[in-house]
């Protein structure tokens, strides 16, 4: 999502909302091995810790009611370059207030409807694009791939291991990520 939808380039900043799960600590890792600025928000002090080990130069606490000025406050005038979005429903709004001119959203996920004014778009000429990796071509899973091979094979990416469950108890797994009671990291679930 940063090299091919988003296409960061280096010295650019990255804002990776939900910073503390597995796909949020990957992104992180990857933005910073590219020279991005990276940011990130995590709701539990020990996600925050996490982020912070894992690329992020900067970390927020979602759950703080002024996090957003907070953010702001960071970043100046400027704003955002790209924001890596994993709750568009909740966030969107405010994501599209944060950009830089030119901006990009990149909408990783959603658990419902959101309204946002088109004027936020049109004013800074950003845009908003979602992604899934059902959709990628074989070639581009297989480049993606690759890219995260030598990632870890380099050293830079480390993927980052949270809860564990045995495959019997995966609908418990299920529940505890829409609850949001799990620890930072990756899911895994066991055979």
């Amino acid at each position: 999502m940063l090299l091919s939808s988003a296409r960061v380039k280096a010295g650019e900043s990255v804002l990776v909302h939900g910073a503390s799960g597995g796909v949020g600590l990957a992104t992180c890792q990857i933005a910073r091995a590219y020279g991005l600025k990276v940011l990130g928000t995590a709701g539990t002090e020990e996600g925050q810790k996490i982020v912070l080990q894992n690329g992020a130069h900067e970390v927020f606490n979602h759950r703080e009611v002024n996090y957003i000025d907070k953010i702001k406050k960071s970043v100046g005038e400027k704003g955002i370059d790209v924001i890596i979005e994993m709750l568009a429903n909740v966030n969107l709004s405010n994501d599209l207030n944060l950009l830089s001119f030119g901006g990009r959203v990149i909408v990783v996920g959603s658990r419902g409807p959101i309204e946002i004014n088109p004027r936020a778009t049109m004013m800074k000429e950003s845009r908003i694009v979602g992604v899934t990796l059902f959709a990628s071509t074989k070639e581009e899973f297989q480049q993606f791939a690759a890219a995260l091979q030598a990632g870890m094979e380099i050293g830079w990416l480390k993927p980052v291991i949270g809860s564990q469950y045995p495959l019997e108890k995966a609908a418990q797994a299920h529940e505890d990520i829409i609850r949001g009671n799990r620890p930072a990291g990756k899911m895994v679930l066991l055979l």
